[in-house]
């Protein structure tokens, strides 16, 4: 069996400053170590997840394709937190400083999530579970 320890999710980024600036007002923090004027680090779960936010021009680098430009929908990331709460205050915090909603909540009584799009157009679904919850 194959297994992953980590995982670095790779994404365009229109402007850095903008990028660092969004993440930062919703609580996140970033690895200094990887970031530079190209790319800044997203620290997801420190040790497992990260988002390396690349400029388009660093970004289109890696790939021989066209880069998205937020306009389609190529990937939604879709993160766990500790509680419906923090699915709250996230989106709410996203949707203060420059996201915007891409479809409403919804409950599933045990699972909740709620989304926004980032300010390049990515889609985030924030999300909590309780499994003990769930229908057999």
């Amino acid at each position: 069996m194959t297994t992953i320890s980590s995982i670095y999710v790779n994404l365009p980024v229109k402007d850095l400053a903008v990028t660092r600036t969004f993440w930062t007002s919703l609580g996140f923090q970033f690895n200094e170590q990887f970031s530079n004027d190209k790319a800044v680090c997203l620290v997801l779960n420190e040790g497992s997840m990260y988002a390396m936010l690349l400029t388009h021009e660093f970004f289109a680098g890696f790939t021989t394709r066209s880069v998205a430009d937020g306009s389609s929908t190529q990937v939604i990331l879709a993160v766990e937190v500790e509680s419906r709460e923090k699915v709250d205050a996230i989106v709410q915090a996203a949707l203060a400083n420059g996201g915007t909603r891409y479809r409403e909540a919804a409950d599933h009584g045990w699972m909740y999530y709620d989304s926004f799009a980032d300010p390049d157009g990515h889609q985030w679904g924030i999300m909590h579970s309780d499994l003990s919850k769930l229908p057999a």
